[in-house]
């Protein structure tokens, strides 16, 4: 039996997990990690600690079975997206990664508009910049720690680092690569010109390529930290939303994925970089060549539950808290939560907005504040799913994808306000699957994507379908959600 390992470099753990060819999970291990915040408007890590995290992850995830060591025919990554990994020329990190959720640079991007203006920028990156992008990083790094800057020889993305020090080769792919806000998203190459307006030197960016291509092969030195065998094929792997998109199949329109992790996103797979006029969105380079997806990107999701449970309830468990959200109607009895504790980028690309709790009486207790908080983050992303719809992109499909997709309140939830059935993966590893699926084709096991998701994805045949009186509740309260952020952004 052969099989492939998906690296997930994600926010708060990595996550290896070695997959058979027909995409089941054989082992894994895993590593957890912190986010450095010193201080309120900024997010690091250390490359390092993630390294070292991931060398643990991948001796955990042999150590559940041995036997595979010899059998493991290739390597992929999926990378948690945006962030500034810098390195000097002995490739050593430059300080701390400056990560997706950092929002120290607003300031930085008015700088970058006013060389490039928005408008021109976007007709070539299809996006709007924002804060934790690796572009706007730099340039914060460039005007605010000069002597830092002069130390890079190198720019790229946290997983490209970790990949390094695997291959011991430098390169980056164009999922990944297309987040940082130096792209060209119809060539699907570095946006050169831009860069050269905002004295970026291209000397500092590594060779892109696609997903599934070789980036190099497990070094002698890695292969006897980690115990995977020398000369192992690995191929670059690509930017977390999309490696999950693989996961799910979603190489072809038709198909959503409503994801809901630390942060939370609304993807669909595309033929052509088709991306909002108004910028509200994501547009970024899919796993390979002719491939794109748009996105809608939320930053709460996940950690807004977190933060409750740890900050402000005590709760004892995610389940415990569920189980009494489940005691509450539809719409929280008027309860709603804008979850922007993290500033927010769909719709608004606002690092100052905040999180609020509208409408709480004294009937509302901790079992209202639960739920409207898991409300609060879907009717964020539903903000997405309007806005798909405007552009004409439908999903006859909607595939519940990261911790969200374990619960079934959750689960119910996005039926309802979608208005959609909800499917799920019956696999439970979609980013680290779709990380393993480009070794699967980059080591030419499989020839396609295609052939590939035929074998190694599968959707529970069941669906969560939408509940009508739910379907009207929702849609009712979303009006007023929407109207949150408006009525409080002067005071953000």
């Amino acid at each position: 039996m052969e099989y492939f390992v998906g690296i997930d470099l994600g926010t708060s753990s990595v996550r290896a997990v070695a997959v058979d060819p027909d995409g089941n999970a054989a082992a894994a291990g895993q590593c957890e990690y912190d986010i450095q915040k010193p201080e309120l408007d900024r997010a690091e890590q250390d490359m390092d600690q993630l390294w070292e995290a991931t060398v643990q992850a991948i001796r955990k995830m042999l150590a559940e079975k041995p036997e595979i060591r010899d059998e493991v025919r290739g390597i992929g990554f999926s990378g948690q997206m945006h962030g500034l990994v810098m390195v000097d020329r002995e490739i050593r990190p430059v300080g701390n990664a400056i990560i997706w959720a950092d929002q120290r640079s607003a300031e930085q991007i008015r700088h970058i508009y006013g060389t490039v203006p928005e408008e021109e920028f976007a007709k070539v990156f299809e996006n709007r910049l924002s804060t934790g992008f690796l572009l706007p990083s730099l340039v914060w790094v460039r005007e605010k720690e000069p002597a830092r800057y002069e130390k890079i020889y190198k720019v790229m993305l946290p997983k490209d680092y970790i990949r390094y020090r695997i291959c011991g080769e430098l390169g980056t792919d164009a999922s990944d690569a297309c987040s940082t806000g130096m792209w060209d998203m119809k060539a699907r190459t570095w946006a050169f010109d831009i860069l050269k307006k905002l004295d970026i030197p291209a000397e500092y960016l590594v060779e892109s390529h696609e997903s599934y291509e070789k980036a190099g092969t497990v070094t002698k030195e890695c292969a006897e930290r980690i115990g995977l065998k020398e000369g192992t094929f690995v191929a670059f792997g690509g930017g977390d939303s999309l490696m999950m998109e693989l996961g799910n199949g979603m190489i072809r329109g038709g198909l959503m994925a409503s994801t809901i992790g630390t942060a939370c996103h609304l993807t669909c797979a595309l033929d052509a970089p088709t991306y909002d006029p108004k910028l509200r969105t994501n547009t970024w380079c899919h796993g390979g060549e002719h491939l794109w997806s748009i996105m809608g990107a939320h930053l709460s999701g996940g950690v807004a539950l977190k933060w409750l449970k740890n900050n402000i309830l005590g709760a004892q468990s995610f389940d415990a808290m569920t189980a009494l959200a489940s005691e509450v109607p539809a719409g929280s009895e008027g309860l709603l939560f804008l979850p922007y504790l993290n500033g927010e980028r769909t719709p608004h690309n606002d690092p100052n907005a905040k999180a609020v709790y509208l409408g709480m009486t004294l009937r509302h207790d901790k079992r209202h504040m639960i739920r409207s908080t898991m409300e609060g983050i879907v009717y964020s992303m539903k903000e997405s799913y309007a806005i798909f719809r405007s552009l004409g992109i439908r999903g006859d499909r909607i595939i519940a994808a990261g911790g969200g997709a374990k619960s079934p309140l959750f689960r119910q939830i996005q039926a309802d306000m979608y208005d959609c059935p909800i499917y799920i993966n019956q696999g439970k590893e979609q980013a680290s699957i779709g990380a393993a699926m480009t070794a699967a084709v980059g080591s030419g096991y499989y020839k396609d994507y295609e052939e590939a998701c035929a074998r190694m994805v599968h959707l529970s045949p069941e669906a969560t379908e939408p509940i009508p009186e739910n379907v009207k509740k929702y849609e009712e309260e979303f009006q007023r959600f929407k109207e949150i952020y408006f009525a409080n952004k002067a005071l953000f």
